[in-house]
């Protein structure tokens, strides 16, 4: 099979160099170009020195004629800036975004959350919520890909089998999340000082955090009435989330067992979803530097309760190793073809 050219777009951000670590892997994959805007005519390999040893281009301005030269564009760029390649791309090019320019399909919720008014109303039934162990179908049948964030994948993968079982109360989701310093992007390096960042823990984003509007969108899929709390955190850590999930059984006599069994046939055919034994206290040290989503359910001293764990390398699983897991269903690749 020939390769298909990309061009990565914002290639030089954590989740960008991520990217290109991985597509460097992908025998179907050629990177024909890397764009940027603060880095042009720099070296790939300035920004991680495993890269040194491919032979990669320099990175230049985007310029849209680009476009014609190539078969999938990735952007992970600020959000606002896809939707205007968007409205540039050819009938050839397949987009798969990694800001959150597609991932809600309200303009007024998405100008809401992220103060930007939609550049490209148009294309939004042209796109798909890009999360690969739910959407598959979906995936294969459109030409804008909206990765999920990071955040939202540690959390809908255990929720929406679970709520799309009855297994779950809809009233009561209290959701605690920390990650990684690098999920902030490499900006927040500059306020690393002023933050404590590498010697402290801190919530943020209290009470609207962006990713409410997108873990709301897609638990309202199931019901209107799913009322969760969500709160994220920093570690002073560089990669990896752990989400701790307290929830309600829907009924007290529901096992632990039978929900776990649940959870094992629902993603039975997922290769990065791994279901843990009941009780197992997981964390990020097994998921770190892989496309994995680790789950584990945990009893609590209140029999109607239960603790649900999901761990996730922000990176990868949650960024540049779903835009790939995407890359592969599209193109009928293996699923974890650049992902081993």
């Amino acid at each position: 099979m020939n390769k298909l050219n990309v061009l990565v777009a914002g290639s030089t951000g954590y989740i960008g160099v991520q990217l290109v670590k991985l597509l460097c892997k992908h025998k179907y994959i050629k990177i024909k170009y890397l764009c940027g805007n603060s880095s042009i005519g720099k070296k790939i390999y300035s920004y991680d020195k495993d890269l040194k040893k491919y032979n990669l281009p320099k990175i230049i301005k985007i310029n849209y004629n680009y476009f014609k030269n190539v078969d999938v564009i990735f952007t992970a760029l600020p959000n606002g800036q896809s939707q205007i390649i968007a409205n540039n791309l050819y009938k050839k090019n397949i987009l798969i975004d990694l800001s959150a320019d597609f991932r809600i399909k309200k303009v007024n919720i998405y100008k809401k959350f992220y103060k930007i008014k939609h550049k490209s109303k148009k294309l939004l039934n042209e796109s798909v919520y890009g999360l690969p162990e739910l959407n598959e179908k979906n995936i294969k049948d459109k030409r804008i890909i909206a990765c999920p964030g990071c955040y939202p994948t540690s959390i809908i993968v255990p929720l929406f089998p679970l709520f799309n079982g009855n297994f779950l109360k809809k009233e009561k989701v209290i959701i605690d999340s920390k990650s990684g310093y690098s999920g902030a992007g490499r900006s927040i390096l500059k306020e690393a000082k002023k933050m404590n960042l590498f010697s402290s823990l801190k919530a943020y984003g209290i009470p609207n955090h962006r990713h409410n509007a997108e873990i709301n969108q897609e638990l309202s899929l199931l019901s209107k009435k799913i009322n969760f709390n969500f709160t994220p955190h920093i570690l002073p850590m560089f990669r990896g989330i752990l989400s701790t999930i307290y929830v309600e059984k829907n009924k007290s006599n529901i096992s632990i067992e039978k929900i776990l069994d649940f959870l094992k046939k629902f993603y039975k055919k997922q290769k990065f979803v791994r279901i843990h034994k009941k009780n197992s206290q997981i964390g990020t040290k097994d998921v770190i530097n892989t496309n994995y989503c680790d789950i584990s359910v945990c009893e609590t001293n209140d029999k109607n309760s239960l603790i649900i764990l999901s761990a996730i390398d922000n990176l990868i699983k949650g960024g540049a190793g779903q835009a790939i897991q995407n890359l592969n269903i599209k193109f009928g690749f293996k699923i974890d073809e650049g992902l081993n």
